[in-house]
C-alpha cells in the first residue's frame, strides 16, 4: 500500500533482462506451452461482473507480484521464475514498475525500465503465464501527474505486445488523496491510447484511497459505482492488507465485486506497510471470499525484501534456490499452499 521505501540505495543495480528484443521490434503472436495457464484460457474477456477465458468460462486468476523491479531486478533469474511457474503453480506475474523519480522508478530512466518490462513480458509469455503490467503510480497520489509519461510508456508496450493474449494492463496502482473524478477522467484518457494499439487486452485501473474504492479514506463506494469509467473489457482494482484491513473493507470489497468487475491486483497478509504480523485467519476470510467470487488476485511481493509481506528470506535472491519452503517466511509458506492449491478452470 502506501509506503515509502528504505532501500532506495539499491535503485542503481539493475540485472540484464533474461529475454529481451531490439528497441523498436515488434513481436508475432507468441506460441503459448501447451497446457498452460495462458494457453488454456486464451484472450481474456469480462462477462457481467467476471472475468472469462476465451471459451465464456469465469476464471479466477491467481499470482504473485514483484517487489518494486528497480530495487529487486536481482531476484529476476531462470530459478525465480522456475518456482513462480512449476512449484508455486502461479496463473500470472504482475510486474511493479515504480514510477516517481524519488522512488528510482522510471522517470529516472524511461528506456532502461521501458525496456526491463519488455523483458519480463517476453519471459512470462515463454512460460505461457499471464502478465500483470503495473504502472505503480504511489507518490504523488493523483495519476494525472503522470498522464503524459503513462501514455508514452503504454503505447510502446501496447503497440509491441498487441498480439500477444497474455497481456494486462494496469493504469494507476493506488491512487490516493485525489477524487474519483480525477482518477476517472485519467482512465478514460489512457484507455484509448491502448486500444488504439490493442484493442482486445484487459485493463485495469485502481480506485481512490490505495484502491480501496475510496473506503481509506472514508468515502462511499457509490462515489465509483454512480460513475463508472466508460469503456469495455475494463476492471476495477481493490487493494487489502489483512491484518490492518478487516471486516469493514472485507465486505467493500464483496459489495462491490457483485456490481462492478473486480481484480485484487495487491494485497498482503500483514500491515498495509508490507511489513508486521501476519493474520492468516483474515486472511482466509478474504481467500475464500475471492474463491466463491472468482475475483483473481496477487500477493505482495515475490521477492527477498526484509519485511514480513516477502516470501523469500533475506538474500535469497543472490542465490539460485527459490522452490520448496526452505528458504520461505512465514507468509511464503503460507501464500504457496494458496497458490498452488488446485486452478478451477
Amino acid at each position: 500500500m502506501a509506503w515509502q521505501k528504505s532501500v532506495l540505495a539499491l535503485a542503481a543495480a539493475v540485472a540484464l533482462p533474461l529475454s529481451g528484443l531490439a528497441v523498436g521490434a515488434t513481436t508475432a503472436a507468441a506460441a503459448l506451452p501447451p497446457g498452460s495457464p495462458a494457453a488454456v484460457n486464451g484472450q481474456l474477456k469480462v462477462c457481467g461482473v467476471k472475468l472469462c477465458n476465451k471459451n465464456g468460462n469465469q476464471i479466477q486468476l491467481r499470482g504473485m507480484s514483484t517487489h518494486g523491479i528497480q530495487w529487486f531486478n536481482g531476484c529476476n533469474k531462470s530459478q525465480w521464475w522456475d518456482a513462480l511457474q512449476n512449484d508455486w503453480k502461479a496463473d500470472f506475474v504482475r510486474v511493479a514498475m515504480y514510477v516517481a523519480k524519488g522512488e528510482g522508478g522510471y522517470e529516472t530512466n524511461p528506456r532502461k525500465f521501458t525496456d526491463l518490462m519488455h523483458s519480463y513480458i517476453e519471459e512470462a509469455t515463454r512460460r505461457g503465464l499471464y502478465v500483470l503490467v503495473d504502472w505503480h503510480q504511489l507518490n504523488p497520489g493523483d495519476p494525472n501527474v503522470y498522464t503524459a509519461k503513462a501514455k508514452t510508456f503504454f503505447k510502446e508496450i501496447a503497440q509491441r505486445h498487441k498480439n500477444k493474449t497474455n497481456i494486462i494492463y494496469d493504469i494507476a496502482n493506488e491512487p490516493n488523496h485525489v477524487s474519483w473524478a480525477r482518477i476517472k477522467s485519467y482512465a478514460e484518457q489512457m484507455i484509448p491510447v491502448i486500444r488504439a494499439e490493442d484493442p482486445d487486452s484487459l485493463i485495469i485501473s485502481g480506485t481512490n484511497s490505495w484502491s480501496t474504492f475510496g473506503h481509506s479514506e472514508q468515502q462511499d463506494p457509490a462515489v465509483v459505482l454512480n460513475n463508472r469509467v466508460k469503456a469495455t473489457n475494463f476492471m476495477y482494482s481493490f487493494h487489502f492488507y489483512a491484518n490492518e484491513h478487516r471486516d469493514s473493507h472485507l465486505a467493500v470489497l464483496d459489495r462491490v465485486s457483485s456490481q462492478v468487475p473486480v481484480f485484487v491486483t495487491e494485497f498482503g497478509t500483514q500491515d498495509a506497510s508490507g511489513d508486521g504480523p501476519n493474520d492468516f485467519t483474515m486472511s482466509k476470510k478474504y481467500v475464500d471470499l475471492m474463491a466463491r467470487k472468482k475475483i483473481s488476485w496477487a500477493n505482495w511481493n515475490f521477492s527477498d525484501d526484509k519485511r514480513s509481506g516477502a516470501v523469500f528470506k533475506a538474500g535469497t535472491c543472490s542465490g539460485t534456490s527459490f522452490s520448496g519452503t526452505s528458504r520461505l517466511k512465514p507468509a511464503g509458506v503460507w501464500m504457496r499452499n494458496v497458490v498452488r492449491s488446485p486452478d478451477q478452470w
